[in-house]
């Protein structure tokens, strides 16, 4: 079972239909109890870094996510969901700490990049990690869907799995041990995004 966490994250269902697509048994769970026994989880988002983090502290989800994290199950975080890894966000001069599972921040695109800011449509992966798990059957190259005006820089340079090119490189995925997060959205990027999902499932099985 994969536990989807629910904090009123606008891509919630679009997230769950996508699962559900490539054979997952869905649970959303909105707090800590709603997360037990889980064999995976994903954590989805969309909007502000501080929204996000917020709302999963008033959930009491924010311990209980580290929690699943340290038990070595496989962990999804997706577009914000992704960025709540990090330490801190400079978004709207953030205050909210992040979850702190890697080093480093979340930064805003170059203004002096001459590209449009949020970024918004397909654009290419360049597969750092050809043994990310996540990435089986997908070759780099392949076309994914952004919608975001920040990304994570992480502190080490061993975390991204994969990167992207808006204006400047950055880390549009990473990976550590029994953690996966991407700054794309699976659940919009047809093929490519079934497929990625479907590896995740099958880590849970």
């Amino acid at each position: 079972m994969i536990a989807l966490i629910d904090y009123d994250s606008g891509n919630l269902r679009s997230v769950q239909k996508a699962l559900l697509k490539v054979g997952a048994d869905v649970r959303v769970a909105r707090s800590p109890g709603e997360m037990a026994g889980a064999d995976a989880v994903v954590l989805p988002g969309v909007g502000a870094f501080d929204d996000c983090v917020n709302a999963m502290r008033r959930q009491d989800l924010l311990g209980a996510i580290k929690e699943f994290i340290g038990s070595g199950r496989p962990f999804l975080g997706i577009c914000v969901g992704y960025q709540a890894l990090f330490e801190r966000s400079e978004e709207f001069n953030s205050c909210a700490p992040g979850l702190g599972v890697f080093g480093g921040k979340v930064v805003r695109f170059s203004s002096t990049s001459g590209l449009k800011v949020p970024q918004i449509g397909w654009n290419q992966l360049r597969i750092l990690r050809q043994d990310c798990p996540i990435f089986e059957g997908i070759p780099s190259g392949s076309y994914v869907y952004f919608v975001h005006s920040f990304f994570p820089k992480p502190d080490d340079p061993a975390l991204p799995a994969t990167e992207t090119t808006h204006g400047e490189a950055f880390a549009s995925s990473v990976w550590r041990g029994n953690v996966y997060a991407t700054q794309f959205h699976p659940e919009k990027s047809q093929t490519v995004g079934l497929r990625l999902l479907k590896n995740f499932v099958a880590l849970g099985k």
